[in-house]
């Protein structure tokens, strides 16, 4: 006789940010009863493979630079001992991130939400199939589903792809690369060649075009471009690669076009970051009917609805085009809120989501490119404002290790609402907080003159442009 299934008000599939956040708000503000299932670490690709170790390594990078290129500037004599500790960094970054994991399970917990270690399947529309970790199986019946089981990145269809490694296996590496082959032009290949290149591996970062970045502002993809050439990071332009072989001893043999035609690069890592799927392989959704679009993300509106009534998708699963974390969770909250809080406007606005790249240098956005404004307001109701400058940090450095600051507001019609933020430079991720709020409220160009300048700061330029 089968065992009797679970059954619950709320089911959450994944344990991401995201999920998370829905779970513990429902369970913990509402009174309603969760189960949350995850198969690998709470936390989700965030916590684990993504944000938070990610920043951490940005940061020593970021050390990195000040040591070689600024101390000395400032009258430091910095000698170096040893090289940059690769393992004892990453071991330390680990234990940091168990921490979390064991502080995610423990707010579970305290907001009453039932936790399931293991692999879920739909069975039906209301009903989950749960495999645990000692292989015994709990069927779970639920009012309301989420699916919020986040992405995976994707290897190319190259030979011999799989002897490279994608941007979760950037946070497994035990031994600094000499030499690095990166492919991609996103964000997450561009701060991973960013990262590589500070720590001092010899960095090759191949791009299908002439910039990087191209979901961002020209003047972002333009200057960021050039910034990593002029600091070092070989970039290989109008790429494409046909093969990856081993050719021992760890090292391997990549196979490329570019600009200057056909060649070959022996490298001891090669990184793939050329975009990412939804985790949904497993989930048997197909017993669902829910809808997917033509790229495998869960149809899903603003409401977090699915074509089901009452399962619901939200974060890198659905096909808002937000891959972030904060979007993630506010998305989960507010369908928390609306689900069991009576609120049943209660949603997401997924307009002036603010968004950062941890590059070298930051770069920051907000709102609308140029091209997306003029297409919308049409040129005749456009104004930019541009500012180019150099840091006061870099007072005392000399011309050739000194880096761009480069803003950009976007201002439409006559009472130039400040549509479009772009920004790039030392503190560009702290700066564009403050500034999202005053975008968000839909500030305008006369707004921001208002404001009273910090003096002397970078984002002052962001207050007195004309």
């Amino acid at each position: 006789m089968a065992p009797t299934p679970k059954e619950c008000d709320y089911l959450v599939i994944g344990g991401g940010s995201g999920g998370l956040a829905s779970a513990r708000r429902a369970s913990g503000m509402y009174g309603a009863k969760v189960i949350a299932i995850e198969a690998n670490r709470l936390g989700g690709t965030c916590v684990n493979v993504g944000c938070v170790p990610k920043k951490i390594t940005w940061a020593a990078a970021d050390i990195s630079q000040t040591i070689k290129h600024s101390a000395k500037a400032y009258g430091f004599h910095v000698e170096e001992t040893a090289p940059f500790d690769w393992r004892s960094f990453k071991e330390k970054r680990d234990a940091y991130i168990r921490r979390l994991n064991g502080i995610y399970e423990k707010n579970l917990h305290n907001d009453k939400v039932e936790y399931l270690h293991g692999f879920a399947s739909f069975a039906d529309p209301h009903t989950v199939k749960v495999t645990l970790d000692d292989k015994s199986e709990v069927d779970i019946k639920a009012k309301q589903i989420l699916v919020a089981v986040g992405g995976h990145p994707n290897f190319p269809s190259v030979e011999g792809a799989e002897l490279g490694i994608t941007s979760d296996g950037f946070f497994e590496i035990d031994k600094q690369p000499k030499k690095v082959a990166v492919v991609g032009a996103g964000y997450i290949a561009v701060e991973m060649a960013g990262m590589f290149h500070a720590l001092g591996t010899e960095t090759h970062l191949f791009i299908r075009h002439d910039t990087f970045l191209r979901t961002f502002d020209p003047m972002i993809q333009e200057k960021v471009t050039a910034e990593y050439e002029r600091q070092g990071i070989i970039l290989h332009k109008q790429s494409s690669q046909s093969k990856l072989e081993d050719i021992g001893n760890g090292w391997k043999r990549l196979h490329y076009k570019d600009q200057s035609g056909e060649g070959t690069l022996e490298v001891d890592c090669c990184l793939w970051a050329i975009g990412r799927s939804p985790e949904i392989e497993k989930l048997n959704l197909d017993v669902t009917k829910v809808a997917l679009n033509e790229k495998g993300h869960i149809k899903a509106d603003e409401y977090q609805n699915t074509n089901i009534d009452h399962i619901f998708a939200l974060g890198d699963v659905c096909d808002r085009g937000f891959e972030l974390t904060p979007v993630a969770i506010a998305a989960g909250r507010r369908l928390a809120d609306r689900l069991f809080g009576g609120q049943p406007d209660a949603h997401l606005d997924y307009s002036n989501i603010p968004s950062v790249v941890f590059a070298h240098p930051e770069v920051g956005s907000i709102g609308m490119t140029e091209p997306e404004a003029r297409k919308a307001f049409g040129d005749e109701n456009i104004k930019i404002y541009n500012s180019s400058f150099t840091a006061m940090y870099y007072a005392m450095m000399e011309p050739e290790e000194k880096g761009p600051t480069s803003y950009k507001l976007i201002c439409a019609n006559k009472e130039e609402k400040v549509v479009g933020m772009h920004i790039m430079g030392i503190g560009s991720s702290e700066i564009l907080q403050g500034f999202g709020v005053a975008i968000k409220m839909g500030a305008t160009k006369a707004d921001f003159d208002r404001c009273v300048a910090i003096h002397p700061t970078s984002a002052e330029e962001l207050v007195t442009m004309r």
